[in-house]
């Protein structure tokens, strides 16, 4: 019979992160891309328009508020973005035959988005990626709290950029 093998009291538990150092960053602007979230670039004013909002006061409205895109909700969630990409493919040839149909037949539908907790590079990436200038943004329940635009994240970016 062996004896079972003790610790001996010597052999406390270590914890294998207590000398975890935190990340150090090469900038002020790497650090906010990478530990700042979204919520942190302006994301409001933002316009709103339902589904069933005619085109005509759709583009009237982007043309008055002097903005390059409309969120779209309908039941308090986000449904689709119309922007003045979508007014030039798919409007201006044809506006007379479809200023009065629904933004819903023109508008880019499902589009992509980002949490307001989401990192705020990931906000770019989406941009840069995906080729978008305007990306919504969400909350956990996919209620449109507002949108990123190339000037927000440039306001952003030099914030947190040296001087």
């Amino acid at each position: 019979m062996s004896k079972k093998q003790v610790p001996a009291e010597s052999e406390e538990f270590q914890d294998p992160l207590q000398n975890y150092d935190p990340k150090v960053y090469s900038d002020p602007l790497e650090k906010a891309l990478a530990e700042e979230s979204v919520s942190e670039i302006q994301y409001r004013p933002v316009a709103v328009v339902t589904p069933d909002t005619p085109i005509h006061k759709a583009v009237e409205k982007m043309a008055n508020l002097q903005i390059a895109s409309l969120l779209v909700e309908e039941d308090g969630c986000l449904v689709g973005v119309f922007s003045d990409r979508d007014v030039l493919d798919k409007v201006a040839l044809e506006y007379a035959q479809v200023k009065n149909n629904p933004v819903r037949d023109v508008m880019t539908k499902d589009p992509a988005f980002v949490y307001e907790s989401d990192s705020s590079a990931s906000a770019l990436c989406v941009m840069a990626v995906l080729g978008f200038r305007h990306v919504p943004v969400i909350d956990a329940k996919h209620k449109a709290l507002g949108i990123i635009s190339p000037q927000r994240v440039t306001a952003f970016l030099r914030k947190h950029s040296y001087d």
